[in-house]
């Protein structure tokens, strides 16, 4: 074994002793060279499979019940009322269109189903109407989906709302590091967010938190990320990889190449042992003949579509999960 591999080798033995790497020894694994990647994945792969044996990858499925006009200026964002980009603008849909999303998304073979609202903070008057169409999902026998929800930075009142409703699990995204946030955003604080993360574990939900890459940020703030939600005790951490949006300040910036992709999934994997990692948007378009191998490494799929993009044909992650000898989690998790 050369350094390289035995540095990548030693760190995975540690972690899968169950003891925490470094920020200094996370940020050495982005910096590999390349021809080490498929052995990185391989003890990602490792302890992977420590840590959730049973080879299942997780469908999970989103609506966007509520889109555009957002009073924020995310420049990766389609739904930013700052830029005018090709999207469709809308409140939010009726009960009745979010239960037609849960059926959907069984379709897809998904048992996660979130409902996600654009803007800063949802209202409490939208937040009583997402609580009373996930009562109705959680209540209705023939939708065997879990409803989780993003919509903003709630406080403690309209988490214990949703919760109330059957609620398990909250997404909000710290998107990038603390130090990389403001050069993003500049209407709201990356302190505000992680808030809301705390406030939705201090009500005894599940915290789904995840970022983009390829944004401009640096390996070290990559690192930041993942160690800010491994201190948190994130639960899921959804892995998106920037899809540059026509009209957004971000719509010329180049993706990032797959072999880096997957040494942030790695890196995420070394870091965050136990959380569960989902690989979402701009997979396909930035893994490409790698898809594969970044599924090893994860635990669960967005299927079904993002928010403003479409998704890749589900028939073929089915494919790939029999190709990699991986299927599909089938059991509801009520």
């Amino acid at each position: 074994m050369d350094r390289i591999e035995n540095l990548i080798y030693s760190l995975c033995e540690k972690v899968l002793e169950g003891k925490t790497i470094s920020k200094e020894s996370a940020l050495e694994l982005l910096n590999i060279p390349n021809q080490y990647v498929p052995f990185l994945v391989y003890c990602a792969q490792k302890i992977k499979e420590n840590f959730f044996p049973e080879r299942e990858i997780e469908f999970c499925s989103i609506i966007n019940a509520k889109s555009g006009a957002c009073t924020e200026d995310c420049k990766f964002c389609a739904q930013s009322g700052f830029y005018k980009t090709p999207i469709n603008i809308y409140g939010l849909v009726p009960k009745e269109e979010i239960l037609e999303g849960a059926e959907r998304s069984m379709e897809f073979g998904a048992n996660r189903y979130c409902v996600v609202l654009a803007g800063k903070k949802a209202s409490s008057q939208e937040i009583e109407l997402i609580a009373e169409a996930v009562r109705d999902i959680s209540e209705n026998e023939n939708l065997t989906v879990n409803a989780c929800v993003s919509a903003g930075t709630l406080d403690k009142d309209q988490l214990e709302t949703l919760k109330q409703a059957g609620v398990k699990r909250v997404n909000h995204n710290l998107e990038t590091s603390e130090n990389f946030f403001p050069k993003i955003v500049s209407t709201h604080r990356w302190k505000e967010r992680y808030q809301t993360i705390v406030n939705i574990k201090e009500v005894g939900l599940s915290t789904c938190c995840g970022g983009i890459f390829g944004l401009g940020e640096s390996n070290e703030d990559r690192v930041d990320l993942a160690i800010t939600y491994r201190e948190l005790e994130v639960d899921s951490i959804p892995l998106n990889f920037l899809m540059p949006i026509e009209g957004t300040p971000l719509e010329g910036v180049e993706k990032i190449p797959p072999l880096t992709a997957l040494k942030i999934i790695a890196m995420f994997r070394f870091t965050n042992p136990t959380a569960e990692l989902r690989l979402c948007g701009g997979r396909e378009q930035t893994l490409g003949d790698f898809h594969g191998m970044a599924v090893l490494m994860v635990n669960a799929l967005m299927v079904g579509g993002y928010l403003t993009r479409a998704g890749r044909d589900v028939k073929k992650d089915y494919r790939l999960l029999e190709d990699l000898s991986l299927r599909r989690k089938e059991k509801l998790l009520r």
